[in-house]
Order: structure tokens, then C-alpha cells, then sequence
């Protein structure tokens, strides 16, 4: 990414922190993306969620109708990307547990 879009990008991500409930996301996210676009991002995180369950390629792609190379995209991310589905679905987690 180049530096001029850089602050565009940091000022969007320092937006989103300040979003507290998801009813404040699903209006940020629906202004800000196209329905398609917002339905692409969270079949990917759909995705990791079910890899991280020890779900095979084949059953995620049935049941989310993913294609394998977005499955196997995914898959590389969560296994040697950056970790940001790692921290997300770890404090999902969490988060579920009561924790």
C-alpha cells in the first residue's frame, strides 16, 4: 500500500474501533460497502471460523458455497498471514466462554 493511501486506511480502521455494538457496524458497514463486497469479507471470515474448527475443504465449500481458492487464500492467511483472523476468532472465543 502507498503512503498516501496509508492515512486514508489508518483513519478507516480508527473509525471502526470507535463503533461499540453491532447495530452501529451493520450501519457503518452498509454505508461504507456494497452488499457484495460486505458478503465476500464475511464468507472469508466465515471461512477461517470453520478452518479453525478442523473443517475440511470440501465440507466448507458446501456449506458455504467458497471456492476452493478462496478457501485455500484463507486458509493460508490463518495459518501464515498476518494474524488477524488468529486474534479475532481467538477473542471470539474468549468472548463465548465468558472468559
Amino acid at each position: 500500500m502507498n503512503k498516501r493511501n496509508r492515512g486514508a486506511v489508518e483513519q478507516l480502521f480508527h473509525a471502526i474501533l470507535t463503533l461499540k455494538t453491532v447495530d452501529e457496524c451493520e450501519k457503518f458497514f452498509d454505508d461504507a460497502f456494497t452488499m457484495q463486497e460486505l458478503e465476500s469479507i464475511a464468507q472469508r471470515f466465515d471461512v477461517a471460523c470453520r478452518l479453525d474448527k478442523g473443517g475440511s475443504y470440501v465440507e466448507i465449500n458446501k456449506e458455504t458455497g467458497a471456492s476452493t481458492a478462496t478457501i485455500c487464500r484463507v486458509s493460508k492467511c490463518l495459518n501464515y498471514g498476518s494474524g488477524g483472523y488468529r486474534i479475532a476468532i481467538d477473542r471470539m472465543k474468549k468472548e463465548k466462554n465468558g472468559d
